[in-house]
């Protein structure tokens, strides 16, 4: 991939984009800000979770992603007697008698890891080292994965009965928390006729790994001005109660804000969504796109918001204006 300079390659991702969005829409229907919010993940270097009800075809999602991107991809279904050896892998002795390391399902690109929070502390740590390190350790070896390097993780929001809630250091690794909602009614008109019959609609790849690659280096050379870096750092700031920057609203209804690590997200976001959206530079309107979804799994309401039915969508809101 050579391009001239970088307004160049902007140009072609928003291209590539486009491309990628209309291959996913052939198969998952009404799902299109979640997509969008997926693919700016993507290019963005982070990781997402998906929260919602089963049956809305999370699976199927990242699936068609996957063969669209290009990219090896393995599901782990996470279940309560899981081990991180599972999912890392193992070392076994071979016909030699010497040991070897077989590698687990985390060496691929894309993971979806079903269900997260069904599975011990010690098995979500295995995987949240991954995420992080971009590598994991068996018997004192560490195994570089390969790039790019995606988890998907999702969760079911109504079975509480027998999960491990993943703790807020751990939430903070995932750039993105995503809602799944119902599809419209007439989405779901469209996805009950066309899976009920013989239709066949198949997406196919349109970009490489080695283009992601070229693409997610290209959007940390995005440049930003400094009104909008402050917006994005003052933003994440303004969520943490009893601090200079926390205005009313947060010191009463939040127990605690979000880290240094949701302004990085924030600023990262807003230039992967202006540079998805053909703009060379973000500007505010491009933190307020990807703000929700960074800053939701990050601040944590108190009684009094809980009392009386405050969301964090509407805390986070309120912060925007």
């Amino acid at each position: 991939m050579m391009f001239k300079n970088d307004t160049e390659a902007v140009d072609a991702l928003r291209v590539k984009h486009d491309e990628l969005l209309s291959e996913i829409q052939k198969v998952i229907y009404g799902q299109d800000e979640i997509i969008k919010e997926v693919l700016i993940s993507i290019f963005s270097k982070g990781h997402c979770l998906l929260i919602g009800v089963p049956g809305l075809a999370k699976t199927l999602l990242v699936n068609t992603i996957a063969r669209v991107l290009g990219l090896h991809y393995k599901r782990i279904q996470f279940t309560p007697d899981l081990m991180p050896s599972d999912i890392i892998g193992t070392e076994i002795l071979d016909k030699d008698r010497a040991f070897k390391f077989v590698k687990g399902p985390l060496f691929a690109n894309i993971i979806l890891a079903d269900e997260i929070n069904r599975t011990p502390p010690k098995t979500q740590a295995a995987l949240l080292e991954a995420m992080q390190e971009k590598s994991v350790t068996s018997a004192g070896t560490s195994y570089k994965l390969e790039e790019p390097f995606f988890v998907l993780a999702t969760q079911n929001p109504i079975e509480q009965e027998g999960t491990y809630p993943l703790p807020e250091a751990q939430l903070d690794r995932f750039m993105f928390s995503i809602w799944l909602d119902y599809p419209a009614h007439e989405d779901e008109m469209t996805i009950v006729k066309n899976t009920t019959s013989d239709f066949k609609n198949e997406a196919k790849n349109v970009i490489s790994a080695e283009e992601i690659l070229h693409f997610q280096e290209l959007i940390k050379r995005v440049p930003i001005n400094d009104n909008v870096l402050r917006y994005a750092v003052t933003l994440a700031a303004k969520t943490r109660p009893g601090t200079e920057h926390a205005p009313a609203i947060t010191n009463e209804y939040l127990k605690w804000g979000a880290g240094p690590r949701a302004s990085q997200y924030l600023v990262t976001g807003a230039k992967t969504h202006a540079a998805l959206h053909g703009k060379y530079s973000p500007d505010i309107e491009d933190v307020k796109a990807v703000a929700t979804a960074i800053l939701r799994h990050r601040i944590i309401k108190n009684y009094k918001a809980e009392a009386e039915g405050i969301g964090v969508d509407d805390i986070i809101a309120q912060l925007m204006k």
